[in-house]
């Protein structure tokens, strides 16, 4: 009796831990405040609106710059970087996501197509 209990029990919380390690949306980077990632360094009226967990260059080919969130809503993030005179709001959905597969973790978002910061191309979020 104890034993059958010992594996149900076993048995749930292993479902729990995968749904908890699926849970995060393709497509997405999930932050907070006080997070660092890299970013398009455009400007604000830039239409890429790249983010990724590594450096490198953005779908517009621009270098990328490490930034800092200090703002979380909804699907945006605020971000400050060194040398901007203002924080500036990227979307943390991105209509593409890196193509590298379950090994890379370049994780990077946008909402162009292009080649993301490992040099793949990136696909569309479905």
């Amino acid at each position: 009796m104890k034993r059958s209990l010992v594996v149900v029990l076993v048995t749930l919380l292993s479902f729990m831990m995968l749904a908890v390690a699926f849970a995060a949306t393709p497509g997405t980077m999930d932050l907070k405040v006080g997070d660092e990632a890299y970013v398009c360094n455009c400007g604000p009226g830039c239409p890429c609106s790249t983010m990724a967990k590594k450096e490198g260059k953005c779908t517009c080919g621009n270098q990328m710059v490490k930034a800092k969130v200090v703002k979380v809503e909804k699907d945006m993030a605020t971000m400050q970087a060194e040398g901007w005179d203002k924080p500036r709001a990227f979307k943390t959905a991105g209509k593409y996501m890196c193509n590298c597969g379950p090994s890379c973790n370049c994780g990077t978002i946008s909402q162009n197509p292009g080649k993301c910061v490992c040099g793949n191309d990136m696909k569309a979020v479905i």
